[in-house]
C-alpha cells in the first residue's frame, strides 16, 4: 500500500488536510514502551502551524487521541502513554478548514503541486482540499508514530535529533561529526527556531521575511544526526542505511533530495581527501579519523554518528500570480493560490525530520 511504511514496524497514514480526522496505525511496536504525554504534545507542538510567521497561519491543537494500543497511567508529572503491543492508533481532529479557497483547482492546477498528476491518475472526484492526502498536514499522525519510537531508541541509548541547516544563502553551523552528544543534538530543538548559531537563525528569519512580503516562499534543508548506534546496523544492497532512511524522508511532502555524509560534494572530491581512516581510541573503541561518509558504509552504520540532511523545495503555494492552465477550456490561465500556506516550511519540518529518522532506525533494529 502507498500509505504504509516499513518491514518489521509497519506504519499507515490515513486521512485528508481538511477530513474530518488524519492518524496513523502502527503494528510491530513493542510493548512497554513509556511515553509521558507532555513529552508527546511538546514534539507535536514543534510541527504545529501557526508557531510564527514563518509558518502557516493555520491553527491546529494537533492533540492526539489513541483509540488503541496504548495505557494510559496518571502519575504526578501527569498521563503516561504506555504500549501494550497491539496495533497502536491515533487519530487528529481537524479543526480549522478552510475548503472554499481549494474549489477552483479541479479545473486550474497549481504549479508544482500534486493537483494535475492525482486528477489524471484518480479523476475529478479527488479531493484536493488543503493538498488532500498530498499536503504537509499528514505529517502530524507520522510525529506521533516518531515520538514513541524515539522513546523506544532513547532507552537503548540511541538519540535522534535534528536542525535547521539552511534557509535560502543563509547556512547554520553543522553537527560535529566526530564527537557529537546528545546535549549539542537535542539543543537546538528546545528553540523555536531550532539553529545551532542564533545569529545564524535570525539571518534565517530574514530570508523567510524577504519572501513572505513578497508573495513568494524560500526553501533551504534540515540537516539530522543519530548516535548510540551499534556497529552493522542495516545491508547492502536493498536493506542499507541510506535507502531505508531515504524512502520515509521521501515522504515528508517538499523533500526532493536527501545527502548521507558530504553527499554532493563528494563529486569533486578525491579518494585521498574523503577517504575515512580507521583508528584506535584511548578507549580501545575502534573508529574513524574523519566521518565524510556520515556513518554509513555498504550499507551498514559504522559506529560513528550517522549524519545526514535533506533538501525542501520552495511552498509551490505562494500569493504571486503563476501561470497554469484550465482543464475544462483547454487553455492557458493565470493563477492565484488562495488559503494560508508556509512562506518557509524548514522550520517546522525539523521534527518531523527527527519522527522519520526514528521509525526507520527503529525498523532496521527490528530487523536483528
Amino acid at each position: 500500500m502507498a500509505n504504509t511504511y516499513g518491514n518489521h514496524l509497519k506504519l499507515t497514514i490515513f486521512g485528508g488536510s481538511h477530513d474530518t480526522e488524519i492518524g496513523m496505525t502502527l503494528t510491530g511496536f513493542p510493548a512497554g514502551v513509556r511515553l509521558p504525554e507532555a513529552e508527546l504534545l511538546a514534539f507535536m507542538i514543534r510541527r504545529a502551524p501557526g508557531q510564527g510567521p514563518w509558518a502557516t497561519s493555520r491553527k491546529e491543537p494537533d492533540i492526539p487521541v489513541f483509540t488503541e494500543g496504548v495505557s494510559v497511567e496518571t502519575t504526578e508529572g501527569g498521563r503516561v502513554y504506555i504500549s501494550d503491543g497491539t496495533p497502536m492508533r491515533a487519530v487528529i481532529i481537524n479543526m480549522n478548514q478552510r475548503s472554499g479557497d481549494y474549489s477552483s483547482l479541479l479545473d486550474t492546477p497549481r504549479p508544482s503541486h500534486a493537483d494535475y498528476p492525482a486528477r489524471v491518475k484518480f479523476g475529478d472526484t479527488v479531493d484536493l482540499r488543503g493538498g488532500g492526502k498530498y499536503s504537509g498536514r499528514l505529517t502530524a499522525p507520522l510525529c506521533i508514530a516518531g515520538a514513541f519510537c524515539l522513546a523506544y531508541l532513547r532507552k537503548r541509548g540511541i538519540e535522534v535529533g535534528a536542525h535547521i541547516q539552511q534557509i535560502g544563502a543563509v547556512k547554520d553551523t553543522g553537527y560535529d561529526r566526530l564527537s557529537l552528544t546528545a546535549e549539542a543534538l537535542h539543543a537546538p530543538g528546545s528553540s523555536t527556531f531550532a539553529v545551532i548559531d542564533p545569529v545564524a537563525g535570525e539571518a534565517m528569519r530574514g530570508e523567510i521575511e524577504c519572501a513572505r512580503m513578497t508573495a513568494d516562499s524560500v526553501g533551504g534543508s534540515v540537516e539530522c544526526g543519530v548516535i548510540g548506534l551499534p556497529v552493522g546496523l542495516g545491508d547492502h544492497p536493498f536493506d542499507g542505511m541510506e535507502g531505508r532512511i531515504s524512502s520515509i524522508l521521501f515522504s515528508i511532502p517538499a523533500v526532493k533530495a536527501v545527502a548521507f555524509g558530504d553527499g554532493f560534494d563528494f563529486v569533486t572530491g578525491y579518494g585521498s581527501t574523503h577517504n575515512d581512516a580507521y583508528r584506535m581510541a584511548e578507549s580501545g573503541r575502534i573508529i574513524t579519523k574523519t566521518n565524510h561518509c556520515g556513518g554509513i558504509a555498504g550499507g551498514m552504520s559504522t559506529g560513528m554518528p550517522v549524519i545526514f540532511s535533506c533538501a525542501f523545495k520552495p511552498t509551490p503555494s505562494i500569493g504571486s500570480e503563476q501561470e497554469s492552465v484550465s482543464l475544462s477550456r483547454r487553455e492557458n490561465t493565470a493563477l492565484t493560490v488562495k488559503g494560508r500556506h508556509d512562506p518557509c516550511i524548514v522550520p517546522r519540518a525539523v521534527p518531523v525530520v527527527e519522527a522519520a529518522a526514528a521509525i526507520a532506525v527503529m525498523d532496521l533494529l527490528l530487523d536483528d
